[in-house]
């Protein structure tokens, strides 16, 4: 296979897909020096070599609305890809997550007989189950990341495989945690509590005003408060004494107390990282129904969904209150019982996550099942 011009053509649509496109990128040229990389993702990709088509800063977007608004802009990406993948012909087509999208473009390209690999899986078995049927029919190869995923899918007929979670990678800080406090001027005989607000300016604006009252609650005048702020957002009305920490957010995560974090991927970073979490997540009054009416899983956190119980308290829409989020998140800023069960329970959590090497086993896979 060394010697072979594979050709990929990848599609990321999102910042955390192209941070897996370049480590899978990574581990597919490792084994294969000659493939070339061609798609749309964004800087990580470009910097392990994909010729970037479209930008992840202009793909990202969260919504009806504002799909909506971008539906145009959509519309003609979704034709020049076309156009593209028949033009150079690639001998695979590697989707990574970003599902509204890449759905579409799967059903689109497969009566052009591409083969399909996606890494990332959508979660059809949280909502839009119906989507399970385009893939079953267009995807002939399904990389899971949660160890639940691959009997799920297989049972409708997908030809899945669990290859372990991106987490369980070799998890080394960017500096220790002594520079980190330095850096941020906390004092390490203090309680350090972490805010993740969200990655998405309408995420911020819905949970910052909530945490900010949370925090007032606490009235702990000894309590450090510090902000993990995704790229691209704008915080506002945050007391002037809180710490932000823009570059490297994983480090609040490392060296926090405790975290309160809206639902999504940091509620699993924060059990591989080890730190007691509270779950939240807000909606608009209609996109709450909507989710509530679509929804086929128990719990918000995949902390939670993964061992099938209740490890990290969730507050959901009417329920993500000041008062709520404090008494959640108050016992687990020392050592007490409520930290102690929950730290237990992360265990549990991590080790049914799989072994680290999830990059190369995709790489693998996708390379037995490619053929010029």
């Amino acid at each position: 296979m060394n010697n072979q011009n594979l050709r990929f053509f990848l599609v990321a649509g999102e910042e955390s897909g192209d941070i897996h496109g370049a480590r899978l990128i990574s581990a597919l040229k490792e084994k294969s020096p000659n493939a070339s990389f061609i798609g749309h993702g964004g800087n990580k990709m470009k910097a392990a070599g994909m010729e970037i088509l479209e930008h992840v800063d202009d793909l990202a977007m969260m919504g009806f609305t504002e799909v909506l608004k971008h539906l145009p802009y959509m519309i003609n990406v979704m034709g020049k890809t076309l156009k593209k993948t028949q033009e150079i012909k690639p001998h695979r087509l590697i989707l990574i997550d970003y599902p509204g999208f890449n759905l579409r473009l799967a059903k689109n390209i497969h009566p052009l007989g591409l083969p399909i690999t996606y890494f990332i899986m959508p979660q059809v078995w949280a909502w839009k189950e119906k989507r399970v049927n385009i893939i079953r029919k267009c995807v002939d190869q399904a990389l899971c990341i949660f160890p639940f995923e691959q009997e799920w899918f297989e049972q409708r007929g997908v030809n899945a495989h669990f290859i372990g979670h991106p987490f369980t990678e070799f998890h080394n800080p960017s500096i220790n945690k002594e520079a980190f406090f330095q850096k941020h001027s906390l004092d390490n005989n203090k309680s350090l509590l972490v805010l993740f607000p969200g990655s998405r300016q309408q995420e911020i604006d819905r949970h910052l005003p909530i945490f900010v009252k949370t925090i007032a609650l606490l009235n702990d005048e000894n309590l450090q408060i510090i902000i993990g702020k995704a790229p691209n957002v704008s915080l506002s009305s945050i007391p002037a004494h809180w710490k932000i920490e823009n570059d490297d957010t994983s480090l609040c995560l490392e060296y926090g107390t405790a975290v309160l974090t809206s639902s999504g991927t940091a509620t699993l970073q924060s059990a591989v990282q080890d730190i007691p979490a509270v779950v939240s997540y807000k909606l608009s009054t209609g996109s709450w129904l909507l989710a509530k009416n679509l929804s086929h899983v128990p719990f918000a956190a995949m902390t939670n969904l993964i061992v099938g119980k209740e490890i990290v308290p969730e507050f959901l829409q009417n329920e993500m209150t000041p008062e709520n989020l404090a008494n959640a998140v108050r016992p687990l800023l020392n050592n007490s019982s409520e930290r102690k069960n929950m730290l237990f329970g992360y265990e549990e959590v991590r080790r049914s996550l799989g072994i680290p090497g999830t990059y190369n086993r995709a790489a693998d896979a996708i390379l037995s099942r490619t053929k010029i």
